[in-house]
Order: structure tokens, then sequence, then C-alpha cells
């Protein structure tokens, strides 16, 4: 007996290179929003980190954030802090427990986390690639091979990655 059932094809990945701290990644998730409205099940935005060494609580930011993942609220997690850029500046890594706490997930386990570290492959990791790929500044976007620096200017990149994200959907 054969199936006759398609598989829906494959989503377009767009990694989404962001700093946790940075306020121009915040500005960015209108555009992330925009793009999962606009193709739903069809873009897989994958967060990738690349913590800038200006901000000083970026890369327990993102151990954390891979923490959200990891309970389930990876995306929402990766919202609320980016809305509280300016929080985290000033207050530190407290406020990455507090927004645990706000979303439900197991603050006493992000605390565990961002102490032994379980992460801090997966950052570094992301880091290195990051580098490799010579991303320079956040946000940047990679999508069919393709880097995105939004790092400047944010300005026509949503346009850009639509252009590149429906050339695959047809093909």
């Amino acid at each position: 007996m054969s199936d006759t059932t398609t598989a829906s094809p494959s989503p377009v990945v767009l990694e989404a290179w962001f700093d946790l701290q940075c306020p121009d990644c915040f500005r960015a998730l209108d555009d992330v929003r925009a793009l999962r409205e606009k193709y739903g099940d069809r873009l897989d935005v994958q967060l990738r980190h690349f913590p800038l060494a200006k901000h000083k609580h970026a890369y327990a930011a993102a151990q954390a954030a891979e923490e959200a993942f990891e309970q389930g609220k990876g995306w929402p997690y990766t919202e609320a802090l980016l809305a509280r850029t300016d929080d985290l500046a000033d207050r530190g890594e407290p406020v990455l427990l507090e927004i645990a706490g706000e979303l439900g997930l197991d603050a006493e386990e992000f605390d565990t986390a961002l102490i032994d570290g379980r992460h801090l492959l997966t950052v570094d990791a992301d880091e290195a690639e990051g580098k490799a790929i010579k991303v320079t500044g956040t946000p940047t976007y990679v999508v069919d091979g393709e880097r995105l620096d939004g790092g400047q200017s944010q300005e026509g990149l949503r346009e850009r990655i639509e252009e590149i994200v429906d050339r695959l959907l047809k093909s």
C-alpha cells in the first residue's frame, strides 16, 4: 500500500543574528513579526546569538534565551527581553530571571543554567559562526546563504528578505 499524501515543502530558514541587549534588535522584531504573519509555517525564523562586546549583559542574555527555548518559550522570552534592553543595561542579570518568572518559566532553573553554563557552547558556537560568515553588527539576517546586515540601517531589509523568500517558495 502506498502513501498518496504529499509532504509539505520544508520551510525557508531565516537566521536572525541578534544581540539581546541591542535596541536595534528590538526594533527589528516588527519585521520578524510581519514576516511570520505573511509566511506562517513556510518560514522558520531561527534566533542566532551574536552578543556584542559593548553590551555587558548580552552574553548572559543569550544563555538565558537558550534556557527559555529549552523550556518551550524561546521567542516570547526573546521578545520580552528585547523590550527591556534599557532595564537590562541598568540592572543586569536579575532582569533575566524576572522575565522568566513573568512568563511562567522556571526562574530557579534559569539561575542554575546561568551558573552552570549549560548553554555556553551554543552561544559560543553561534558567535564563532557569526564571525566566520562576517557578521559585524546586529541585527543581521541570513537567508539562502545571503547575509543581510542591519547593523547600520534596517531600511529595506524586510523587503529584501521577502524577495528571497518569495523566490525560494516558488522554486
